[in-house]
């Protein structure tokens, strides 16, 4: 059976949402870049666009994610309505928590798009949306997630930060498996969205790196920030304390815990 249908058929025996159309590459520059011109045709939400490789990938501020062979390479289209769109990172978050986990892998979520196992980075999310006169238009939702990749196969700055499903022993996991499980959470999650935004913003938090009330340095363009990390705010805003007791919000950007020697 073509991969695509697959897919398609998995994801009704389980209850998840039905997908329109689905695209399965061997290769492919980018299956965001490919969804979006999808996007802007007016293909119709939760058509999804997947590869077994990218040339291409994108993970935030237009670095490039390494994607060979062993990972699975995910794009679907939404199209919020009542639904927040700044809280689709968050809610893809969980999503993917919760389908790791049904492989025997614990995680944990790193604001505002990674996901972590053993300390490692096992995959990432990208949202990149399109806005009108009318608000958001779209949203491309973007995932890569390392299920049986070598990490010899990645530059050797990158291996000792990176993790799959395989090495954390995962178990019975394929692309196409992770695929059915991430996206019958996500079509979940994303119900909850319309629903209950606050019950999507309390999962992630009681996800997150355990990093409540230490010191942060948050890089927000080309500023370094440094303050105690407060909490997640209801839309999915980063928000740091400082030393005089001012509070910021951050909508973007990467926040790292400061290491202790460093802090004193």
């Amino acid at each position: 059976m073509d991969p695509g249908a697959a897919l398609v058929e998995a994801l009704a025996s389980r209850g998840g949402p039905r997908l329109p159309a689905v695209e399965w590459h061997e290769s492919i520059g980018s299956t965001s870049d490919r969804l979006k011109d999808l996007a802007r045709a007016g293909a119709p939400e939760w058509t999804a666009v997947l590869a077994e490789r990218q040339t291409g990938g994108r993970g935030r501020e237009g670095r490039t994610w390494q994607s060979p062979p062993g990972g699975l390479y995910l794009s679907v289209l939404l199209r919020p309505r009542s639904e927040p769109a700044s809280l689709v990172p968050l809610a893809a978050g969980v999503a993917v928590a919760e389908a790791v986990a049904s492989f025997g892998v614990a995680c944990e979520l790193k604001w505002p798009n990674d996901v972590l196992a053993s300390g490692r980075k096992l995959a990432g999310i990208l949202a990149e949306a399109s806005s009108g006169s009318a608000g958001v238009e779209w949203v491309v939702l973007g995932l890569g997630l390392n299920v049986a990749l070598e990490a010899s196969s990645l530059p050797a700055e990158l291996r000792d930060g990176v993790t799959s499903l395989r090495a954390e022993a995962a178990r019975e996991a394929s692309p196409e498996a992770v695929a059915v499980a991430v996206l019958a959470r996500l079509g979940v999650w994303y119900d909850a969205l319309r629903e209950a935004p606050s019950r999507v913003v309390a999962a992630w938090r009681e996800r997150a790196i355990p990093w409540w009330g230490t010191l942060v340095d948050v890089r927000s363009g080309a500023a370094v920030l440094r303050g105690r990390l407060v909490t997640v705010d209801d839309d999915g805003a980063l928000v740091i304390e400082f030393s005089g007791g001012d509070r910021r919000r951050f909508v973007s950007g990467e926040v790292s815990r400061v290491r202790q020697a460093a802090a004193s």
